[in-house]
């Protein structure tokens, strides 16, 4: 008598958590050179999952991502992290003109959680990235409390989302509006 295997696509958390994380550096590096807060030579094209990609290899910034990443994956693992901001600001005056919101919505029978926000960021300059968390998540000396970083009147565009049967990540950017602004 034969037997018959079924193969079914299967994650882990652990999978799904780099799956994401994974995600947020290649876009934080894409996001970095797109809009010019790194110089262009800054970036190398690679070729990832079939696409060419540009990746830094500025040691600052490769270390900074790696480490962002590796933070990221433990919360997403610990089903702590509901979003993470990248911001541009204004490198002669601080004002935000970017928000990159990704927000992370996680299968609540694979991961229990309960919901609260509070906003931390990593400063580099001219960018910064908040992360938002449960309150008793246990938080790197790196990481500090925040201010949201909003834009007043922003214009807002939603992006492609994706889905890992455990993470799904919704993408929307918030940019400053100049034509609203009054003077």
């Amino acid at each position: 008598m034969a037997s018959r295997t079924v193969a079914k696509d299967i994650i882990t958390l652990r999978g799904s958590a780099a799956i994401v994380s994974e995600f947020f550096g290649y876009a934080a590096n894409s996001i970095l050179y797109n809009r010019g807060v790194y110089p262009e030579e800054s970036f190398e094209k690679v070729k990832k999952y079939g696409l060419p990609m540009l990746l830094t290899h500025d040691e600052g910034l490769k270390s900074f991502i790696s480490n962002l990443n590796a933070q990221l994956s433990e919360w997403l693992e610990a089903g702590k992290l509901q979003r993470v901001v990248l911001v541009i600001m204004s490198k002669a005056t601080n004002e935000v003109l970017e928000r990159w919101n990704f927000s992370i919505e996680t299968d609540s029978e694979v991961v229990e959680k309960g919901y609260r926000s509070p906003s931390l960021f990593v400063a580099l300059g001219v960018f910064d990235v908040l992360a938002y968390t449960d309150k008793d998540v246990a938080v790197p000396f790196t990481w500090i409390e925040s201010d949201p970083k909003l834009i007043a009147n922003p214009q807002m565009v939603k992006l492609h989302s994706f889905d890992t049967k455990i993470h799904k990540v919704d993408t929307l950017v918030s940019y400053k509006n100049d034509e609203w602004d009054e003077q």
